[in-house]
């Protein structure tokens, strides 16, 4: 199945935990629903927590920058106030193979 059109640009969702992992550690499963969600819809390509863990990355694809971040309120993290939310939109250059439409 391809997950990225030619014509389509890609995001780098950086959340930063802005509270105690103590405090993260109730909403993971909400969370990780909000994720599974959104794979399910074909807009998350990958994601994973951060390495110390600091926060997490999402690989994201969507029709615009704002309805990403639309969707992006509705992660259980924002919506509590745990993490900040950093975007980066880039067009691929170079996609693998198996990616692409």
């Amino acid at each position: 199945m391809a997950l990225i059109r030619e014509d389509q640009n890609l995001f780098v969702v950086d959340l930063h935990y802005i509270v105690p992992l103590e405090e993260i550690e109730p909403h993971i499963e909400p969370h990780l629903a909000f994720l599974d969600k959104h794979y399910a819809a074909g807009c998350f390509i990958a994601s994973g927590a951060k390495v110390p863990r600091t926060g997490g990355v999402i690989i994201a694809t969507a029709e615009s920058r704002t309805a990403l971040e639309r969707l992006l309120e509705a992660d259980p993290f924002k919506k509590e106030k745990l993490a900040e939310y950093s975007i980066t939109e880039f067009r691929p250059g170079r996609v693998a193979p198996q990616l692409k439409e």
